[in-house]
């Protein structure tokens, strides 16, 4: 068996083991726990990959100007341009993931309950999802290692700035999602248990600052009363709709 196809055994061995102790602690604060750290661990690359679009701002402008204003065009802003684009286009896709953002086609998908929502996306990220990643990963390693291995540069510009740092954008964004994969799967399992889609770290820090709101409009005590009755979320609808609120 050669090593990819052991990798790919590995990776899907690992999908199975993720499923079978999602459905065995999935109800366990530490596995609440562990999904906010994956949240949080996407959050964080896709933020700072955010920055790439600044980067990437800055460059266009240098270049027009140089070409347009001052007669001399840069020999890197084209390299600079398409690896910055790339590792933001390859980097945000599981922060996209974590909170809920891609693409859905739901004209089917929101009639159904939620517990039939949790089992068709279950059946879809077994499907399509992690093969698709695992060939990420894989494929994208090799990629990567060999570029590495040959020092390659690139052949777009005369200058040749080297490639593979960029090149290994693609397993490290294939490694992110499936991180993110899997504490999506676990949520699948929750919400065929529970019937009820789990809370996702950018509910909780919504939830974080219509508190901080509530208590300002509130009182802290009379905030803290309304939550030891109803819920936190209880008592932000009920702070909306009183009079203090307006």
């Amino acid at each position: 068996m050669s090593g990819a196809s052991l990798v790919v055994a590995g990776l899907a061995g690992l999908v199975v083991a993720v499923i079978i102790a999602g459905i065995a602690f999935a109800d366990r604060p530490a596995t609440r726990a562990w999904l906010f750290r994956a949240d949080t661990l996407s959050s964080f690359a896709g933020k700072t990959a955010g920055w790439c679009i600044v980067l990437l701002t800055a460059v266009i402008m240098y270049d027009v100007t140089a070409r347009y204003v001052f007669r001399a065009p840069t020999s890197w802003a084209f390299d600079a341009s398409y690896m910055l684009y790339g590792s933001l286009f390859m980097l945000s896709g599981a922060y996209a993931l974590s909170r809920n953002g891609h693409v859905r086609g739901d004209f089917l998908y929101r009639g159904f309950t939620p517990r039939n929502q949790g089992r068709f996306d279950l059946t879809l990220y077994i499907l399509f999802f992690f093969p698709g990643i695992f060939a990420l990963m894989v494929q994208g390693w090799f990629f990567f290692h060999l570029s590495y291995m040959q020092n390659e540069h690139s052949a777009m510009s005369p200058d040749g700035p080297i490639i593979w740092p960029f090149k290994f954008v693609i397993p490290l964004a294939g490694a992110l999602l499936l991180l993110q994969g899997l504490a999506e799967i676990v949520r699948c399992v929750q919400c065929i248990r529970h019937n009820a889609w789990p809370q996702r770290l950018q509910d909780v820090e919504e939830l974080d600052v219509a508190l901080i709101a509530a208590a300002q409009t509130e009182g802290l005590d009379a905030l803290t009363a309304k939550v030891a009755q109803g819920g936190a979320q209880a008592a932000i609808v009920t702070t909306q709709g009183s009079p203090h609120s307006s």
